[in-house]
């Protein structure tokens, strides 16, 4: 979970040099960041995204779907690493290593990712930052380096969803439909905030629905539909039965 901005505008702390930006790959002895994360929201948020694409094949096939992984460019020749609370690509190389893969570069790897969100907590962090001298803020970095179509802000506590896409090379609010849910183009999904009870955690989630506005499910509703599909069906086949009794037809001789 990262943290919550006192504003939704960047705070701006950029240069007008221009900056040169290349793609190599993380060097093995590179030491990433070990930040923990800040509560138990952050991961049930990052996997109950993941979970409803699993039922589409054509989502997964040479799609990295990542959760606080690392999102890697060079800027300056300095190597700077990001990493999304949440983050979509498709499609990427395969990764033909025997080592657990611990980043992701762009233009090297694969393609920009369609997606990167953050999840915001109750404290100030680096989401809005346009900072690029000596640190390097995260909306400088996915807007001006890695240049991600979508860049999403969610604030759990109280289920504020924020959407920004990159026209002309700024990240500007994306306008959500009728419904409040915004069309992430490189999954064909619209995204949206639901309020419920999943995984114990009652409160808001980020969801997905798709061009028809059907909420795609996670697999515990599936089964709850399943179950409940197949008890209706039952209670038909009974009132059948009930009918034929009354007839003087015993269903168990036909």
């Amino acid at each position: 979970m990262t943290a919550l901005a006192n504003t939704s505008s960047p705070i701006s702390q950029t240069s007008d040099y221009q900056l040169s930006i290349t793609w190599p790959l993380l060097p093995d002895d590179f030491i990433l960041p070990d930040d923990p994360v800040e509560n138990t929201d952050q991961p049930l948020l990052a996997a109950a995204l993941r979970q409803p694409l699993t039922a589409f094949p054509d989502l997964l096939a040479e799609a990295l779907i990542v959760s606080n992984f690392a999102l890697c460019a060079a800027i300056d020749g300095r190597m700077i690493c990001k990493a999304p609370d949440w983050m979509y690509v498709r499609p990427v190389q395969p990764w033909q290593s025997t080592q657990v893969r611990r980043s992701y570069t762009p233009h090297t790897q694969g393609t920009i990712p369609q997606v990167v969100m953050e999840f915001l907590s109750a404290t100030y962090g680096e989401e809005y930052s346009m900072e690029s001298t000596e640190g390097v803020g995260k909306w400088f970095f996915y807007e001006q380096v890695i240049q991600v179509p979508i860049y999403a802000i969610f604030r759990p506590e109280t289920g504020r969803l924020e959407v920004y896409a990159l026209e002309h090379g700024r990240y500007k609010p994306k306008t959500p439909d009728a419904e409040s849910r915004y069309l992430v183009s490189g999954l064909d999904l619209f995204l949206g905030v639901w309020e419920g009870i999943h995984e114990g955690r009652t409160g808001y989630w980020l969801r997905w629905w798709n061009a028809q506005g059907k909420l795609l499910l996670w697999s515990e509703e599936i089964a709850e539909q399943e179950r409940q599909e197949k008890e209706l069906a039952q209670q038909r086949i009974n009132v059948l039965e009930e009918r034929l009794r009354s007839l003087g037809v015993m269903p168990e001789d036909l």
